[in-house]
């Protein structure tokens, strides 16, 4: 490149908090095959050497990226005197922070421990110690939400990734899954053709919160 054209380098300082935010835009706006430290040291106007003063490679930059979603989800949380209400919220809030960026769902289904993750589990498990859950019963009550939080959110993440954002080939999709329905024999299918009305108009976001309300009142009967 001419240097009369080549791209100006950075003045201010390069920090790795610099290069975690950078490199999660460049994820969220083109996915994990528009993460490339090429393209981050043009989205930074810097040079190789600068970034991998930072960090070690790509695998580690993905790494840091989602164990940053992920503690800003836990420093976001408001917390509330009821253990129930906070828990609602953490959870919803790792369930909305994988969807608008759905790359964190990937990362998380390569490394499933992430040090972030590990907090997130460490907070779930004093939560339900708050709400009195039985010590017999809190590690397996810990594991059964963290599991259906993860879960879920990742396969959210992995269908929006196959849809469009404007929400119209989803409902495309959920019609024709109904449609299909539809045309099973209802003797032997009657739930499923019971559900069809709820299957083209649910709300992801809103079934996800319904089965952590169902995870409370279960863990409620524990007591």
């Amino acid at each position: 490149m001419d240097k009369k054209t080549r791209a100006p380098r950075r003045k201010d300082g390069l920090s790795r908090e610099v290069i975690i935010q950078a490199a999660t835009e460049l994820l969220d706006d083109g996915g994990e095959s528009a993460l490339t430290l090429r393209a981050l040291t043009v989205h930074l106007h810097t040079g190789y050497g600068a970034i991998y003063h930072h960090v070690t490679d790509k695998n580690d930059l993905l790494a840091a990226t989602a164990d940053d979603i992920i503690t800003r989800v836990l420093s976001g949380a408001a917390t509330d005197a009821d253990p129930r209400e906070t828990l609602r919220r953490l959870a919803l809030g790792l369930f909305d922070a994988i969807d608008a960026h759905p790359w964190v769902g990937a990362e998380l289904s390569r490394q499933p421990w992430r040090p972030a993750l590990l907090d997130f589990y460490e907070s779930i498990g004093k939560l339900l110690d708050a709400l009195a859950v039985p010590e017999r019963a809190i590690f397996d009550a810990a594991g059964t939400l963290v599991n259906y939080v993860i879960g879920v959110a990742v396969q959210n993440a992995a269908n929006a990734r196959h849809l469009d954002g404007d929400g119209t080939e989803r409902a495309a999709f959920l019609d024709a899954t109904a449609t299909r329905w539809a045309q099973l024999d209802p003797a032997r299918y009657p739930f499923v053709h019971a559900s069809m009305t709820k299957l083209r108009e649910h709300d992801d976001r809103e079934q996800f919160l319904a089965g952590v309300d169902i995870f409370l009142s279960g863990i409620a009967a524990l007591h």
